[in-house]
C-alpha cells in the first residue's frame, strides 16, 4: 500500500524532532532472541524485562527506537532512557493499521483492542463482533486519527505504523505519558519477514512464546510449499505481468520486492524480475506493453471484480493477451462484513496462504483440490 509523501515528510520530521534516548546506562546483560527473516526490529531478554528495538520504523535513516517491556512489577527503570516503557500485562491497545489486527486475533487478545481509525476497514470476525457490541471506538478515517479521543481513552499502548499529518499529536502522547511504539512491518521485503512481526506484538504484550509458535507454523507451511515447487517436475514457468495504471504511471513490484518474491517462490517467470530493487516500479504504459503484451498471466494489484470494470477503468488494458484470454487475477475475493479486503489485513501474517493461492494459479495441477482464499480469476 502506498504511503503519501506528506506522511513520509512528517515521519522524517518525527525522527529528527524526537530526542534520541541515551543508552549509556542500559543494562548490558541482555540475551538477544534471534529472528529468522525480520530485519526491522530486535528483541533482547533481560532479568524481568524485554528490550525491543526498532531499527527500521519508516523509510530513511533514523536512530533505533528502544522500548522496555516490564515483566516484573518491581523492575526499576529510568524512563528517560527509553522511547517507551510498557507493562507486559497491557490491557488497553490502540492499533493504526489493519496488518496488526491478525496479531491480536491469533494471540487471543482481540478483546484488548479499544480503538482504531476507520473501523470499516477491519475484516476480523472477532473484532467486528466487538465493534458491534460497542467495545471498539472509532478514531476517524485516513492517516489523521482523533488524538483527543486517544487522550480521553488513556490506552496502555498505541501502535503506530504511519504518523499521519499532525506532528504535535505525538508530542501530546508524550505529555500524557501514553506509551506508543513504531511498527515498520511494511518495510520488510521477505514475506516471512513481515509475518515475523507478530513476535514484535508478542514481545510487547507478554505473548512472545505464543507468537513464536504461530510464526513457526506459518514459516513451515511457506517453506514446504516453496520446496514442493522447487522439486516438482514442472512443464514450464508461466510468464507473469503485475501491476496497474494510476494517473498514467504503471506501478508494479520491483524484482526484489515482497510481491516479486512470491512470484518466484510460486514457480513463475516474472517479467520485471531483472529490475533489481526492493521498491515499487513506476513505468510508462508503452514500456509495460512491450515487456508484457504476451504474458501468460496478469496478477492485478487493483480491486477489480471483473474484466469489464478493468476495461472501463482503462481501455489500454485490453491490449494485453492475458486480458484477452481472461487470465487476470486479483486479490479481491475475500472481504469483511463492511467491505474491507482481507488481503490487506491478513496477508502480512499469512504469506503461506498467498503463496498457496499463487501456486494454484500458476500450477493448478500441483494443488488439485485447493480453492484460493485471497485471489480470484476475473470473468
Amino acid at each position: 500500500m502506498l504511503r503519501s509523501n506528506l506522511s513520509l515528510i512528517f515521519i522524517l520530521l518525527f525522527a529528527f524532532a524526537c530526542s534520541t534516548k541515551s543508552n549509556k546506562n542500559e543494562v548490558t546483560s541482555l540475551k538477544e532472541i534471534k529472528l529468522d527473516h525480520a530485519v526491522g526490529f530486535k528483541i533482547f531478554q533481560g532479568e524481568g524485562f524485554k528490550l525491543v528495538k526498532v531499527q527500521h520504523g519508516f523509510p530513511g535513516e533514523h536512530e533505533p527506537f528502544s522500548y522496555l517491556v516490564k515483566e516484573a512489577e518491581d523492575i526499576q527503570v529510568n524512563k528517560n532512557q527509553y522511547n517507551a516503557v510498557i507493562d507486559a500485562d497491557v490491557q488497553k491497545i490502540i492499533l493504526t493499521s489493519t496488518t496488526q489486527i491478525p496479531h491480536l486475533d491469533r494471540l487471543d487478545i482481540s478483546d484488548k483492542l479499544i480503538a482504531f481509525p476507520n473501523l470499516d476497514l477491519i475484516s476480523s470476525k472477532e473484532i467486528r463482533q466487538l465493534i458491534t457490541n460497542g467495545k471498539v471506538e472509532e478514531l476517524g478515517g485516513g492517516a489523521k486519527f482523533n488524538i483527543e479521543k486517544i487522550l480521553d481513552i488513556n490506552p496502555d499502548l498505541v501502535v503506530i505504523s504511519t504518523l499521519g499529518d499532525n506532528l504535535k499529536d505525538l508530542q501530546l502522547l508524550n505529555k500524557a505519558q501514553i506509551p506508543y511504539v513504531i511498527n515498520g512491518d511494511y518495510l520488510e521485503q521477505h514475506p516471512l519477514g513481515r509475518a515475523e512481526w507478530i513476535k514484535f506484538t508478542g514481545a510487547l504484550t507478554g505473548k512472545l512464546e505464543e507468537a513464536t509458535e504461530l510464526y513457526n507454523e506459518v514459516k513451515n507451511n511457506y517453506v514446504n510449499l516453496r520446496e514442493s515447487i522447487q522439486t516438482a517436475n514442472l512443464d514450464y514457468l508461466p510468464s507473469v505481468l503485475s501491476g496497474n495504471m494510476y494517473k498514467d504511471i504503471w506501478y508494479a513490484p520491483a524484482g526484489n520486492n515482497w510481491g516479486a518474491i512470491f512470484f518466484e517462490d510460486a514457480g513463475s517467470d516474472y517479467i520485471f524480475k531483472e529490475e533489481k530493487n526492493s521498491g515499487s516500479l513506476q513505468l510508462s504504459y508503452e514500456y509495460v506493453l512491450d515487456k508484457g503484451i504476451n504474458a501468460d498471466i496478469w496478477i492485478s494489484t487493483g480491486e477489480f471484480t471483473n474484466l469489464e470494470s478493468m476495461k472501463n477503468a482503462d481501455q489500454r488494458y485490453t491490449q494485453f493477451r492475458s486480458f484477452q484470454e481472461a487470465q487476470v487475477y486479483t486479490f479481491s475475493l475475500t472481504r469483511g462484513a463492511t467491505g474491507g479486503l482481507e488481503y490487506f489485513e491478513l496477508g502480512y501474517s499469512r504469506p503461506d496462504i498467498i503463496l498457496k493461492d499463487l501456486i494454484k494459479i500458476f500450477h493448478p495441477e500441483q494443488l488439485p483440490d485447493y480453492k484460493p482464499y485471497f485471489y480470484q480469476k476475473l470473468n
